[in-house]
């Protein structure tokens, strides 16, 4: 993924139910500061030059971490998702990175049922907690 793809990237993500964006972090500016820090970990799908899924990956040099993973409604049940992840996966792999965390609404079912899917166990033990150091808008799709 390059901060090019951005646009089709962001149509991507809004036609996808489940997701939760925002102003700050998913605007061109965040996406394109988490790409350059994470360049080789973030991948898209392409069909006849049309991004018909996305997935961002990244790691702080200890954990690996997945945020919105999505694939266009149109395209999916094709292994799109699984082969983002796949990759996403072995890039992280190839950083050093052993393990993988990543955060899925409650209420997105086929979400939770894909990562399932992939062998990703939900926490039982753990509280999700932020704190937003600034004000930002939330976009629920």
């Amino acid at each position: 993924m390059t901060p090019d793809d951005y646009d089709a990237v962001h149509a991507c993500w809004m036609s996808c139910t489940g997701m939760g964006l925002n102003t700050i972090d998913d605007s061109r500016e965040g996406i394109a500061r988490y790409l350059k820090r994470n360049p080789n970990t973030c991948f898209v799908s392409e069909h006849d030059r049309t991004i018909t899924g996305a997935i961002l990956a990244g790691h702080d040099g200890r954990r690996g971490y997945i945020y919105h993973t999505a694939v266009s409604p149109a395209y999916r049940h094709q292994g799109i998702g699984t082969a983002l992840v796949n990759a996403a996966l072995h890039a992280l792999a190839n950083e050093g990175i052993i393990k993988v965390a990543l955060v899925v609404f409650s209420r997105n079912d086929a979400g939770n049922a894909f990562w399932e899917r992939l062998g990703f166990t939900a926490r039982g033990d753990l509280t999700y907690r932020n704190k937003a150091l600034c004000s930002i808008t939330r976009i629920d799709t």
